[in-house]
């Protein structure tokens, strides 16, 4: 989803009222209950919704993202989507300390969660947004440090091989799984 899409998205939700019900979708490990040749326990990545209601601080649904939900929410579903996109190719706000708590949350209402997308944002785009000064900045900071983009892609590499060797490993596990109950039969 892109940052244009999201947009209009916020646009066509203004009119939806949830009756002071605020919504965070977000990933959290939770065990799976398959144990490990170790005795590791191994653990999944599953979307969760945070659901809270305006000024009620105690109550607090935490359950895992239903459809419904999702429905209920688009928005909020289609920010954590966006994040979850970004993620993959940049380097998250929350690093950087030229850019101020509210400033970092502006970025993020509008789409935008990563260094890399804010210095990429469209100028025009970024003066509707009132966006000019921190897209600036980010600019600079990665024209500044090359470095830090070099270290980022090695990151991204990193993660990719990662990834790939525990899909390998999997698929090595359930092989002697399925071998070894062929040979019981």
């Amino acid at each position: 989803m892109d940052l244009d899409i999201y947009q209009q998205l916020i646009e066509q939700n203004k009119a939806r009222s949830n009756d002071g019900v605020i919504a965070r979708f977000y990933d959290r490990a939770v065990k799976t209950g398959i144990i490990d040749a170790n005795g590791i326990p191994k653990f999944a990545t599953v979307c969760y919704c945070e659901i809270r209601i305006k000024d009620n601080t105690t109550e607090v649904f935490d359950q895992p993202a239903t459809q419904d939900k999702i429905e209920r929410f688009p928005v909020e579903y289609a920010r954590y989507q966006l994040a979850k996109k970004q993620a993959q190719t940049g380097a998250a706000l929350e690093k950087f300390a030229f850019l101020t708590p509210a400033e970092i949350e502006s970025c993020k209402y509008h789409g935008i969660f990563t260094l890399e997308a804010l210095a990429e944002l469209d100028e025009t785009k970024a003066r509707t947004l009132n966006l000019t000064g921190e897209q600036q900045l980010a600019r600079r900071f990665l024209q500044n440090n090359r470095q830090f983009k070099q270290t980022a892609d090695i990151d991204r590499l990193k993660q990719s091989y990662e990834d790939k060797i525990a899909s390998l490993q999997a698929q090595i596990s359930f092989l002697q799984q399925s071998r070894h109950g062929r040979k019981k039969k």
